[in-house]
């Protein structure tokens, strides 16, 4: 039972991103005492300097990798039975999705505050671990930024250590590298400017989400929100509280959470369940416009079904949204659509009798189906 945790540990991603940060640190460490040897003051705190942010980006993954977004108590009800009205129910949970928390088909759970999955800590960014994250994601930034720095340089210096020898003033520092060497500091420069990019990329879009104090979820529950209401006013995002009290609902110095995960301060004019009406709302206008299709061709599942088309395997949906197995006369409630693909759920005989784990939904090609001319509209599909 103590080893359980670490399962988490044993996937690619988490193991992916901590080969990273080893490779890195390491060949940063040894360029960087030969190019600026620590023995001088100077090179000492940039020894240090690098160290630390090192230490600190290994912390925060893998705090926010253990310690978990939170979960949602499995069977959860609000203590007044009538506010079940303005939330939506988990078949899988069996139980009431609290304000601000979504279901993680991969983790198993309803995580509060749900932001995303992370396939490089094998979880989910929430409530409890998203100041880790976002610190995760700013150290790694800084110091692989300064990795950049020092391996580029000291690369520099390698391949040209025997011109500096000839013809150099003597005080440049003196690089050597074996080609196993220079390999590695190739390799390492790539990764680290790699995640410059793309980690500080994320890391842009985490601060922006912190400011507004909404995840991406409710990014897309508000724009939908917005599309509803272009005639009217915008609609008022609830847990919007002003700059400072957005950023220090997440970021603080130890990083520990803020409040329990399930009663959020919102704005004036809202109450805790405003983003939930939307969202039924919004569930239910999917459902008007949900159609019938009926599977002619059976379909495989996988992410390029090759056999249908070759226009179909290059115009997939980019999501990590499933691929559903579809064999010919099933029925399919179809509530998203793409030119060659659509999205929809299998109609089953669990969902009359209200048992929701067995759904399957997902993404197939549309050459696969035919639509129903019927209209199910008003019809409850869970």
């Amino acid at each position: 039972m103590c080893f359980a945790p670490f399962k988490r540990l044993i996937h690619w991603g988490p193991l992916t991103a901590v080969g990273i940060i080893k490779l890195v640190t390491g060949m940063t460490i040894h360029c960087g005492t030969m190019w600026w040897p620590p023995v001088t003051f100077y090179g000492f705190l940039n020894t240090m300097l690098f160290l630390t942010l090192s230490g600190m980006t290994l912390y925060n993954f893998l705090s926010s990798m253990f310690l978990g977004p939170g979960y949602l108590p499995k069977g959860w009800q609000p203590e007044n039975s009538k506010d079940t009205q303005f939330l939506q129910w988990c078949g899988v949970c069996e139980g009431f999705k609290a304000p601000r928390s979504h279901h993680c088909r991969r983790c198993g759970f309803c995580v509060l505050k749900m932001d995303h999955h992370c396939p490089w800590i094998n979880n989910c960014v929430g409530w409890g671990n998203h100041g880790h994250f976002t610190s995760f994601l700013f150290f790694a930034t800084l110091g692989c930024s300064q990795a950049s720095i020092v391996l580029s340089c000291s690369l520099y210096r390698a391949i040209f250590r025997t011109y500096y020898l000839y013809y150099g003033t003597g005080l440049e520092p003196v690089v050597v590298l074996s080609l196993v060497g220079k390999i590695m500091t190739v390799f390492a420069l790539g990764f680290s400017i790699g995640v410059v990019i793309a980690v500080g990329l994320l890391l842009f879009f985490q601060v922006r989400g912190i400011l507004r104090n909404s995840t991406g979820i409710e990014d897309w529950i508000v724009e939908k929100a917005n599309y509803r209401r272009r005639n009217d006013e915008a609609f008022i995002f609830p847990y919007d509280l002003g700059l400072k009290k957005n950023f220090t609902q997440v970021i603080n110095f130890s990083c520990q959470p803020v409040g329990d995960g399930i009663i959020w301060p919102v704005a004036e004019n809202c109450d805790q369940y405003t983003l939930t009406k939307e969202q039924i709302e919004q569930k239910n206008e999917k459902r008007q416009r949900s159609k019938l299709y009926r599977v002619v061709e059976s379909a495989s599942g996988a992410i390029f079904p090759i056999t249908k088309g070759v226009k179909t395997c290059l115009n997939f949906p980019y999501n990590d949204e499933p691929r559903i197995k579809l064999s010919v006369g099933d029925t399919v409630v179809v509530t998203r659509w793409r030119k060659f693909w659509l999205f929809g759920e299998k109609v089953q005989e669990e969902n009359i009798e209200g048992r929701e784990f067995n759904r399957v939904r997902g993404w197939f090609p549309k050459i696969c189906a035919m639509e129903i001319m019927e209209n199910i509209a008003g019809k409850k599909t869970k």
